[in-house]
């Protein structure tokens, strides 16, 4: 690494302890995650992917290679993925951008690294090509069946993440046209791989840049009745978290407001404004149960928290019946 880095000028002192720290930040989120051989092979794909990108830079005028390493951290600590994720994150633009070749891939990291880097660079080809008419709904089949390592369609996504997050650089035009995009597109593809966080930032980030007067209406709304709300939350939980301890359960349990696009979405199909939203927040609880006994410890759990707070049966979904759309 020392020896990449002092290829820089001087004049490019300040972009060097930028992409270090970068760097090291990714490192420190990988932890025991990975082992030795990983952290190597990690080490080496980053200075490849820094010599590569080495005079290019993002539309804010920020090293390229800060992308690149912002997608791997978000592989690493938000998807939970291992070694050779990490390194296709950060080798996921070389080839597209890049003199390096799929076989340059193949050689230093294996015929894996090659056909996920491969995917990614084919969505990228079909992304940048689609017609204006082609449904967003085809588009994603699409996208899913190029995809025949679902790490493809992983990195993908956090390579959207992190462009979403960093939108604000770009013109207001390719930020509609980007937002829009996600918000039809990959949204709901990370949604159907059960990345509902990254779901919700997602949909989140995309009503900021296509109607921004309603996501920072809705988001200072949230942010004056924060206090009231965790106060709420808390007091809610207590009674239940007391019960499902003294019924011997191993649980976790939290509270979470709900996110801006999802009480804008019921604003919408309810046509109520924010003070007749109610279900603000949501109540998450992790029953970790063996196999044979999670429905009936989910039911008992279930019947728990009816007996201190009322169902409502209009509202009542039952997954453990009808398993999950």
């Amino acid at each position: 690494m020392a020896k990449l880095l002092s290829s820089y000028t001087d004049s490019e002192e300040e972009d060097k302890k930028v992409i270090l720290r970068a760097y090291r930040s990714l490192l420190r989120s990988i932890g025991s995650n990975v082992n030795k051989d990983g952290k190597k092979r990690i080490r080496q794909a980053f200075e490849i992917a820094a010599e590569a990108h080495k005079h290019m830079r993002r539309k804010s005028g920020e090293p390229y290679i800060l992308h690149p390493i912002a997608v791997a951290k978000i592989v690493s600590t938000e998807m939970y993925l291992g070694a050779t994720s990490i390194i296709c994150a950060l080798l996921h633009d070389t080839v597209e951008d890049t003199e390096m070749t799929l076989d340059d891939i193949q050689f230093d990291f294996g015929n894996t690294a090659r056909e996920i880097i491969d995917g990614l660079t084919k969505i990228s080809s079909v992304a940048a090509g689609q017609d204006s008419s082609l449904q967003a709904e085809n588009f994603r089949k699409i996208l899913l069946t190029l995809a025949d390592d679902p790490r493809v369609i992983l990195i993908k996504i956090a390579d959207r993440l992190h462009n979403m997050r960093t939108l604000q650089s770009m013109r207001k035009d390719k930020q509609l046209k980007i937002a829009s995009e996600t918000s039809f597109i990959y949204a709901p593809i990370a949604h159907r791989l059960g990345l509902y966080e990254i779901k919700s930032e997602l949909e989140d980030l995309s009503l900021r840049y296509t109607q921004p007067e309603v996501y920072f209406d809705l988001k200072d709304k949230l942010a004056n009745t924060k206090k009231e709300r965790n106060k709420y939350i808390r007091e809610f939980i207590k009674p239940v978290k007391e019960a499902l301890q003294a019924n011997d359960f191993d649980f976790e349990i939290a509270g979470r407001s709900k996110s801006i696009h999802s009480i804008w979405n019921k604003m919408e199909t309810k046509h109520v404004s924010f003070e007749e939203v109610f279900d603000l927040f949501a109540i998450r609880i992790i029953i970790n149960s063996s196999e044979v006994n999670e429905k009936i410890d989910c039911w008992k759990a279930f019947s728990i928290i009816t007996s201190l707070y009322p169902q409502n049966s209009d509202r009542m979904r039952d997954w453990l019946k009808i398993g999950r759309a």
